[in-house]
């Protein structure tokens, strides 16, 4: 890991030594052509002139002053703006014009766009003047003020093609972040969801049978052995239902497709079984095709707003029957519709009017089905339709 980390901290380094080093050998190219007469950036002079700003004895003053300007050119990274500017100004006595036209593609891609127009006017300042105070000018005039302007326009263009492709990339690692992050988070909804569903259908059901034992203390052994024995295997069953819940948030990552065991529209008799079991009254009518035929998913989104509708009847109206009606097939789809008796008490308040009837309304709407509840005076209706997909 350590030898990983060192790696990448040096490759900026070795990148910057190879700019250093192609910077290098171009401006010796660049010197050589400029001896001949032919310059790709104004000049004012040759800088012999200015030879006497360097130190006495220096080595080979004539060509230090572009290879040190090359040498600058490590640190571009941490001062672009600062070079640039510096290397504009040396640029119209030496041939330095390749380290300027390195800093000012950094300065294009490391700098906004505000300070990369100001540093490329500046770097074309001398060129406009240049063509002001030529005292002739000729072709080969108007040739070196083009092709300065021309490399100018390129690396700065150069630099904010690179700038944007960064951003772009940066902005798809962002945007696949937070399509992962929704999806995460759908799939938390979705496991909400199904703890909600599967432990209150769970958690009623014991309930109801509790308060048959409180409140029918002369009941005989047997009945209470029954409905002891009822209590223990709904405890039970919640339990594992709440493992498979738990399991599936204890897994490393949650992905899209995480959820726990789930069951189909074909296990509908068992739970209305156990809803009568409790004492409710449940009236079923059913006038459809065949179930399984049903896409699992579409199948078991059902199965969940049945549970949903059995178990608020248990919570606000257990005194009143609960009629359910179930029709539909590949054609027309599934059409569930639940109905049961108002307490006058209630008055116009609507029953269940929680996260059940909410939960129910997100499953609906994301199999591509709707959902419609009417409350009355006497009666609470609620229609379920769902798509029928094979």
């Amino acid at each position: 890991m350590i030898d990983v980390r060192r790696a990448l901290h040096e490759r900026p380094r070795l990148v910057d030594a190879g700019v250093v080093v192609a910077a290098a050998g171009l401006t010796v190219f660049v010197m050589r052509v400029r001896q001949s007469g032919v310059s790709v950036y104004p000049q004012v002079s040759s800088g012999a002139d200015l030879v006497w700003l360097l130190p006495a004895g220096f080595p080979v003053r004539g060509s230090a002053v572009p290879l040190l300007a090359c040498v600058a050119l490590y640190w571009r990274r941490r001062w672009p703006v600062a070079l640039a500017l510096v290397l504009v100004a040396l640029t119209v006595v030496w041939p330095v014009v390749v380290p300027l036209l390195v800093a000012l593609f950094t300065v294009a891609g490391t700098r906004s766009t505000r300070t990369t127009l100001r540093v490329t006017g500046a770097a074309l300042l001398p060129v406009a003047g240049y063509l002001a105070l030529a005292p002739y000018k000729g072709p080969l005039t108007v040739a070196t003020a083009v092709s300065a302007a021309a490399v100018v326009a390129g690396a700065v263009g150069w630099g904010l093609y690179v700038s944007g492709v960064r951003e772009r990339a940066a902005r798809a690692e962002q945007e696949a972040d937070l399509r992962a992050e929704q999806a995460r988070q759908h799939a938390r909804e979705e496991i909400a969801r199904e703890m909600h569903d599967v432990l209150a259908h769970r958690l009623t059901l014991l309930s109801v049978h509790a308060g048959a034992l409180e409140f029918h203390p002369t009941a005989s052994p047997a009945q209470v052995a029954e409905a002891a024995a009822v209590i223990r295997q709904s405890a039970g069953q919640a339990l594992e239902d709440l493992q498979d819940v738990l399991r599936v948030l204890r897994a490393p990552t949650v992905s899209p497709h995480a959820e726990p065991p789930q069951p189909a529209l074909g296990d509908m008799d068992r739970l209305i079984e156990e809803t009568r079991a409790a004492g409710a009254a449940v009236e079923v009518h059913r006038d459809t095709e065949d179930l399984t035929t049903m896409d699992p998913t579409t199948s078991r989104a059902a199965y969940r707003i049945l549970q949903e509708a059995l178990t608020n009847h248990r919570k606000h109206a257990p005194q009143g029957p609960l009629s359910l009606s179930l029709s539909g097939g590949a054609h027309e789809g599934l059409t569930i519709t639940a109905r049961n008796p108002v307490r006058p008490e209630r008055g116009a308040q609507p029953a269940g009017a929680g996260q059940g009837l909410i939960g129910m309304n997100e499953r609906a709407a994301l199999s591509g089905g709707s959902m419609r509840r009417v409350l009355t005076p006497t009666e609470f209706s609620l229609e379920v339709w769902l798509p029928w997909t094979r």
